[in-house]
């Protein structure tokens, strides 16, 4: 049976892809190369907005009930722990107000249990290039793994196969892929308990990051320079560790976990990627095959999950899963979606890094003066909230960003702007 969909990684957002298409009724084949799903962290701070999207898949109690601790507030901190700027989600508009920190294991777990019939999931098939039509339209899939080799005709392909993406390499989407000079180390820290807020230190440093997960536990990042490890082995942790905690007084009362974790800490390169294509004839980019942005912002696994949306609402407009032109309608609509809100993240987590991990020079001192002026104007702290959180998107004009340097003074600090109109409204 032909599949209307082959969806190529079984992350979040390819699980998303999945659960939606297979909602419409679509027949959806999902295909990964790893044999079991690997642990990593990343994609555990899930905003209001993801949480609005997650309550419509009839998945965000299944997620609450795995532990999911929800929090009010993303706090920015000086090492001490004293206030730069703090944005309480209680303040948002419509139903939604709070962040979901989860284990991204736990997120693909409940998207993956609640497949429709319709979705099939085959581990352990690594997607080894793209069939063609005449015209150059994608028309399916080459599969190696399982014993044998095969071709798979199908008029979608999503392929949600990472930041490397061999399928948008494949089909010849250039990417803008740009690292920053600065990587970060993360540690599950177990046996603790933090605050119910998101808390980011701006130290010395540059980043460090603290927020409770399921189980008695919470993520640290901490950013380092790209040789900082290099070398070291188990006896050059201590220290390390030692000269952390004196750098973020804060963290001290987390000392004795940060060391029993030090053995499972995970190194990770950040970097911030875009295509220039969301889609192609026959194909969709979905997640960090399509984008990536700094994990300062909390953006990564929520976009992904609202490329899903989009994706499948576009499809559902156009009908027919059998017709390759309704696809492609659906595809170039799903691209004058998607791309606006894409690029207006891209800058948002952007900026808001550039204010947290910069340990030198102008762009610190700009980061800093930015930081005290939002967080002076009761309109600006309410115009980042709704941007970061999803749920009343509006971009800061070049006024604003006059304002947050101090270059212009904001007569309408303390008047609310008036709310984005919401999904409801909208229709």
């Amino acid at each position: 049976m032909t599949p209307d969909a082959v969806v190529v990684g079984a992350g979040a957002g390819g699980l998303a892809a999945a659960r939606t298409l297979g909602a419409l009724g679509r027949r959806v084949l999902v295909l990964d190369r790893q044999r079991t799903p690997a642990a990593i962290a990343k994609g555990e701070i899930l905003q209001p907005e993801t949480v609005r999207i997650l309550d419509s898949w009839g998945v965000a109690d299944a997620l609450r009930a795995s532990g999911a601790c929800p929090v009010g507030r993303l706090a920015i901190r000086d090492p001490a722990g004293a206030p730069l700027l703090c944005l309480d989600y209680a303040d948002l508009p419509g139903a939604y107000r709070q962040i979901l920190c989860a284990d991204y294991g736990d997120l693909r777990g409940v998207l993956a249990d609640g497949l429709p019939a319709t979705v099939e999931l085959r581990w352990g098939r690594r997607v080894t290039g793209v069939l063609r039509g005449a015209d150059g339209r994608v028309t399916g899939v080459r599969v190696a793994g399982g014993g044998d080799d095969e071709e798979i005709r199908t008029p979608l392909v999503v392929a949600a196969d990472g930041m490397s993406s061999p399928l948008r390499r494949a089909v010849g989407v250039a990417v803008d892929r740009r690292e920053y000079p600065h990587g970060l180390v993360a540690f599950d820290v177990a046996g603790v308990e933090v605050a119910d807020e998101v808390s980011a230190y701006r130290t010395g440093r540059g980043l460090c990051l603290v927020y409770p997960l399921p189980g008695e536990r919470c993520r640290l990042y901490v950013q380092v320079t790209p040789g900082e490890f290099r070398g070291r082995g188990p006896g050059d942790l201590g220290p390390w560790c030692d000269r952390l905690l004196a750098e973020v007084p804060a963290i001290r009362p987390l000392g004795p976990a940060i060391r029993a974790s030090l053995h499972r800490r995970q190194l990770l390169a950040v970097y911030r990627l875009r295509a220039n294509r969301l889609a192609v004839p026959g194909l969709a980019l979905v997640g960090e095959a399509a984008h990536a942005v700094h994990p300062m912002a909390a953006q990564g696994v929520n976009s992904s999950l609202g490329d899903a949306e989009t994706l499948a609402a576009t499809l559902a407009a156009e009908g027919d899963p059998a017709d390759p032109a309704a696809v492609d309608r659906a595809l170039r609509a799903f691209e004058a979606a998607r791309r606006p809100r894409l690029d207006h993240v891209a800058t948002v987590s952007h900026n808001a890094s550039r204010m947290i991990t910069s340990v030198s020079g102008l762009p610190r001192v700009l980061g800093a003066r930015m930081m005290r002026r939002t967080a002076a104007n009761p309109r600006l702290l309410g115009l980042t909230a709704g941007n970061l959180s999803g749920t009343d998107v509006r971009p800061l004009s070049r006024t604003d960003r006059l304002y947050q340097l101090g270059l212009l003074t904001d007569r309408h600090a303390h008047t609310p702007a008036p709310s984005a109109p919401t999904r409801s409204e909208r229709r």
